[in-house]
């Protein structure tokens, strides 16, 4: 990457605030950047810890925020002042509290007076209460920091080196890592399909994980393997792509959503069929390899084929020495032991196409 990417970048401390000036500013906060962690990864728990952590007075991690009040750059989408880098959870937690959606902990115990009863008790509660212990609370100041940036990488970058500690994602990280491919993977993660027919969870970025699988696979048009490294080397490679391959990943993309439109209609809402993101990818090949009037009796097939699997399975745990265990379920089972391998996805592939049919 060229040094002028980097021309003007710069991490400075933000003028001392306090949390009631933080709350008053809270709209004028994008607290959720292309780069940022899916929001509300937290416990109850955790948050009433931190607000414990605050009322006693013990230091609270930094917070870095994406400060667009020096110029009107390009990278503020949303037209607002400060963008969330680091910290996000942090002013959730913040903001839930004086909101009354957060208590403090049963067991709460205030440092500078234990004899109080405060456990359980909500913002509202301690201004009722407890005045001085609210305006502790009012007054606390956060140690948040300025970043100045004209380019999105070193914002991203920034973002992946703050979190290193925090065990992310590889999704996580490729939606940091800048260029074509993450827009596209947000864009294809925001239809209907990831929203309201899967039921595997998508808080740490499985369904941008998906999405970068359904990529791969359009813009190279088959099968590929789709363990982290080489979804990685896919981001990165798109980065530096010349514009007649970037042109070719946004028609893949295009593709991409076109098939989605068919699962949305095949699918019910949260099927258990999609319970486990590690088939998706194979059910959107199969989708997309069936003609409408095909489609139309895909998910009866399916429901029939893990019926079968179910009862294979037992039939192969009670009897092994069977001759009724049909071999073929044994294998498409043992093909997803290891569901990102590329003869994974082309064996059951393979197996559901045969055994639907025409």
């Amino acid at each position: 990457m060229s040094s002028a990417s980097y021309s003007k970048f710069q991490v400075k401390n933000f003028d001392p605030r306090t949390l009631t000036w933080w709350k008053s500013k809270r709209l004028q906060i994008d607290m959720d950047p292309p780069y940022q962690r899916r929001g509300r990864l937290w416990s109850t728990a955790d948050k009433a810890y931190l607000i414990d952590s605050i009322l006693n007075g013990f230091d609270v991690p930094k917070i870095y925020l994406a400060d667009f009040t020096w110029s009107d750059s390009k990278l503020n989408k949303r037209r607002l002042p400060y963008a969330i880098i680091d910290g996000k959870q942090r002013f959730e937690a913040i903001f839930d509290f004086f909101d009354g959606d957060l208590v403090l902990n049963a067991d709460f115990v205030l440092r500078s007076d234990p004899a109080l009863k405060l456990g359980g008790l909500g913002y509202r509660d301690l201004q009722r209460q407890f005045s001085a212990v609210a305006e502790e609370f009012d007054n606390f100041h956060l140690h948040v920091m300025s970043v100045f940036a004209e380019t999105e990488e070193p914002i991203n970058d920034l973002f992946v080196r703050l979190n290193r500690s925090k065990a992310l994602t590889g999704a996580e990280i490729r939606n940091a890592m800048g260029g074509p491919v993450p827009e596209m993977l947000r864009e294809i993660a925001s239809r209907d399909f990831f929203i309201e027919n899967v039921r595997f969870s998508v808080t740490r970025g499985q369904d941008l994980n998906t999405a970068a699988k359904f990529l791969l696979f359009e813009s190279l048009e088959e099968l590929q393997e789709t363990k982290k490294s080489t979804l990685d080397k896919f981001v990165q490679r798109a980065k530096a792509a010349p514009s007649a391959e970037r042109s070719n990943l946004e028609l893949a993309a295009r593709r991409v959503v076109d098939v989605l439109r068919d699962m949305e209609s095949v699918f019910l809402p949260k099927d258990q069929l999609l319970a486990s993101a590690g088939i998706v990818p194979v059910y959107y090949w199969l989708v997309r390899s069936l003609s409408p009037k095909q489609q139309n009796r895909l998910r009866a097939f399916l429901v029939k084929f893990e019926d079968l699997r179910r009862k294979n399975r037992e039939l192969l745990k009670e009897k092994p020495d069977s001759d009724k265990i049909d071999g073929q379920l044994v294998e498409y089972d043992n093909y997803n032991r290891s569901t990102n391998d590329q003869l994974s996805h082309v064996g059951r592939f393979r197996i559901l196409k045969e055994r639907f049919g025409d």
